[in-house]
């Protein structure tokens, strides 16, 4: 048994059947139900232009469209949710058998997009659903028991193996604790800058990739910043950068999502606020962003350098901050 239906459910239950030793059936347990949408392993577009223009011009061509078409999906979902729904279903009941219950196990009581989607590869949830391998169970767990666990319905659902694939709780950085000078800093308490520096804490960068799109699509964009803020750095001896953002500034948690893991770590994630401090989850905002120019007001650098020349000269000497305008 599996208890849950995001992602890691709808991949693992796929995979225990999938081989030799597998398990002969598979219930999955889900309070809530997911949108899942199959969806194809193999690129064909991809093989298309590979094969029309060479691997370095169908990729460029293939990660162009890919980029433009994700974004009109998700325009397109959150624009007109019940267009949107109605695709949704009639894309889960041609994968499953007639008949089969999917406004019950397939029927999230909120809009698509205001929580991720789950893809299933080649549509092989649906097939393990189709062939009877597995079932899904919609209900709440009243307890679990020596042989299962019983349900609040007063079903009960026997299982030698329970997976809990549910109830992630985020933990940024490992959780580390951080000071400055002494002085502790609380990761929920600084504000994001560009999506990757933080407010009180130099010399620091996070990536968290897009929650509408490819993860590592806003990971790549955020490293190639972070390498030309470095190379500046070190091109005008810098050691130290830090931004600093208007105290009166409205905030708010940096992922914008309704799932349970985004309301459950407001209070352990940064925040986000308007301008470069707003966490854009579109990749042609961030390349505006992360793309255009490299210094702001925002930012301070200095160098180990400087603050001993300084005490050296009992401050007669150079400064050890720089605000750099742009």
């Amino acid at each position: 048994m599996v208890i849950g239906s995001g992602a890691t459910a709808v991949t693992v239950i796929p995979s225990m059947l999938g081989h030799d030793g597998a398990a002969a059936h598979v219930t999955m347990l889900q309070r809530t139900p997911t949108y899942i949408v199959p969806w194809p392993k193999v690129d064909s577009t991809a093989l298309l232009f590979t094969k029309l223009l060479g691997e370095r011009r169908g990729y460029a061509l293939t990660r162009f469209t890919s980029i433009w078409a994700e974004r009109g999906q998700v325009k397109f979902i959150r624009a007109f949710p019940k267009a949107a729904r109605k695709l949704i279903r009639k894309a889960n009941a041609s994968s499953l058998p007639d008949g089969y219950p999917v406004d019950t196990h397939f029927n999230p009581p909120y809009k698509p997009w205001d929580q991720r989607l789950c893809l299933c590869p080649d549509g092989d949830f649906f097939k393990a659903l189709s062939g009877g391998d597995a079932s899904v169970v919609t209900d709440r767990i009243e307890r679990f028991t020596e042989t299962g666990i019983a349900l609040e319905s007063g079903e009960h659902l026997d299982a030698d193996v329970i997976v809990t694939a549910t109830g992630l709780n985020m933990r940024l950085l490992g959780g580390i604790e951080f000071d400055v000078d002494g002085a502790p800093v609380a990761i929920p308490d600084t504000v994001a800058y560009r999506g990757t520096l933080l407010t009180g804490l130099p010399n620091l960068s996070i990536a968290i990739g897009y929650t509408t799109s490819a993860w590592t699509l806003k990971i790549g964009i955020v490293a190639r910043y972070i390498c030309d803020l470095i190379k500046h750095m070190d091109a005008f001896g810098y050691d130290s950068v830090r931004v600093e953002a208007d105290p009166t500034m409205e905030r708010r948690p940096i992922l914008d999502l309704d799932s349970g893991y985004a309301q459950r770590a407001r209070d352990v994630i940064p925040k986000q606020g308007t301008g470069m401090f707003q966490m854009s989850m579109s990749y042609q905002q961030d390349a505006k962003i992360l793309r255009g120019p490299l210094l702001d007001d925002a930012l301070q650098f200095g160098s180990t350098r400087d603050e001993a020349a300084g005490e050296a000269t009992s401050g007669a000497g150079a400064p050890s901050k720089e605000r750099v305008d742009a």
